[in-house]
């Protein structure tokens, strides 16, 4: 009877709503895309004839770029919706894989990886609220937890996956398959995030910098 009422308790539980399973591939993909490169820097370097600490800058670049990006991106679209925010951040992580895949030039693949860690920060923070405004608040840790579960298994699946195909049909290879992502996670947050009822991203700039009175921030 327990066993039963168990079940019945389990069964009942309600699941979360797909919409945060988009935003999980939206993760992944920019997970993706910030490791995978180290596993391709000899690759990437001959191709581009530079040298492997020089090819390093196109992951020193891409974290600088997230630091910067996750603070005044974020505060510049605080006025806009959520879901519009989103969409945009997507849009510019495919234009930066984009640009990398087809990067004829050193200075090129740079600029696409800086361009793909703007959105970086924003889209976690905001996706972050967002997963948890799909939920009742109970549930709201879980759905925040499965959306950064595709930061996981970029981590520890894609990454790899990601390095195999890249030296097995070049490093290029690699960032197609990550802007094809991209674009999968673009219409999936299209179609999946609600729209009704989307607020705007934050309170404003003054109010988002001010954060950084607090101590504990």
């Amino acid at each position: 009877m327990a066993r039963a009422m168990t079940t019945t308790t389990a069964s009942s539980r309600p699941t979360l709503p797909i919409a945060i399973v988009a935003l999980a591939l939206g993760a992944f993909g920019i997970g993706l895309t910030e490791f995978v490169i180290l596993g391709l820097l000899p690759d990437v370097a001959a191709d581009l004839a530079v040298d492997e600490p020089t090819a390093g800058w196109l992951v020193s670049g891409y974290a600088l770029a997230v630091a910067f990006g996750g603070v005044v991106l974020t505060a510049s679209v605080t006025r806009l919706r959520r879901k519009r925010v989103l969409l945009g951040l997507i849009g510019l992580f495919i234009a930066g894989n984009l640009i990398c895949a087809l990067a004829p030039d050193y200075g090129t693949a740079l600029a696409g990886r800086v361009v793909a860690a703007l959105c970086h920060g924003a889209f976690f923070g905001i996706g972050a609220v967002v997963a948890a405004d799909l939920v009742e608040p109970a549930r709201r840790a879980t759905a925040i937890a499965t959306m950064f579960t595709g930061l996981t298994v970029a981590n520890v699946l894609g990454v790899p996956l990601g390095t195999l195909l890249g030296q097995q049909l070049g490093w290029r290879a690699t960032f197609w398959a990550i802007t094809a992502i991209g674009v999968v996670a673009l219409a999936a947050i299209a179609l999946l995030v609600p729209g009704a009822g989307d607020r705007p991203a934050g309170a404003g700039v003054r109010a988002e910098l001010g954060a950084f009175r607090s101590g504990q921030v």
